[in-house]
């Protein structure tokens, strides 16, 4: 008798690899500040005196706007995402010293590279599994070189969920988008609803409602001492009831 083969399993993709290479998320998300970006990466020149030397690491990196602002600055920079729609976008800007790759920031293997890593506006916290976000930690920590410094730029968790907006709508480019969110099993959870041209469209983002606690031990456990918690882009000090963002910036111990 021949055996019947089964036809392989189609791989079930998270919802960041559909949204974010989604053309709508960047419809969605197109008047995101570039400004702002430049601000908190001067801040950060500033207060870290930075060598003009340094070489960056920017992971989650989307279409690169702060890569392309460090490498403007004169920095070197490499940038990675998972997302081959954002980084053909970023790869635009290539040259010498900026280079943009679809990387798994989860499973890359650069090792003692990187003089600064950096994790921005909340590119963390996606995954179901917690050995995720584990791993993250471990192979960005192991991407920079011994005393190197890991800058990490998270939403605060605490006034997001104090402040969680339940509904709202948003018309962009003709395109009326309806958001809706919810907390659920510690992720807030993100509802978007849209047509256009007569299809249906409908995608989610979750992102773990990570606190301050949860961050000192992905850090503690891989030798990552935080130097600083900051509050928001203009770097005052972390408040966790009024302050915007988590800000952390920690140092590789070895």
């Amino acid at each position: 008798m021949h055996k019947i083969k089964s036809m392989p399993k189609e791989k079930t993709l998270q919802w960041f690899e559909n949204w974010f290479d989604s053309p709508y998320y960047h419809v969605l998300y197109k008047n995101r500040s570039f400004n702002e970006a430049e601000l908190f990466i001067d801040n950060l020149i500033n207060y870290l005196q930075i060598n003009s030397d340094s070489k960056f690491l920017d992971a989650g990196c989307g279409k690169g706007r702060h890569s392309i602002y460090l490498n403007k600055k004169g920095y070197n920079v490499v940038g990675i995402d998972l997302s081959q729609a954002s980084i053909t976008c970023a790869s635009q800007s290539n040259n010498e010293r900026l280079q943009f790759f679809v990387e798994d920031m989860r499973k890359t293997d650069r090792i003692n590279q990187f003089d600064y890593v950096l994790n921005l506006f909340t590119s963390f916290g996606y995954f179901e599994n917690e050995r995720d976000n584990f791993s993250t930690i471990n192979c960005l920590g192991k991407a920079l070189k011994p005393k190197g410094i890991f800058i990490l730029d998270f939403m605060n968790a605490q006034k997001e969920i104090a402040n969680l907006i339940l509904h709202e709508k948003k018309i962009i480019e003709g395109i009326e988008f309806k958001i809706s969110r919810s907390i659920e099993n510690n992720f807030i959870v993100k509802q978007i609803n849209f047509s256009d041209k007569g299809q249906e469209y409908n995608f989610q983002e979750r992102v773990k409602a990570l606190h301050l606690d949860d961050f000192r031990k992905y850090f503690d456990d891989n030798k990552l001492k935080i130097l600083h918690l900051l509050g928001n882009y203009n770097l005052d000090e972390f408040n966790p009831v009024s302050s915007n963002r988590l800000i952390i910036i920690a140092q590789k111990e070895y």
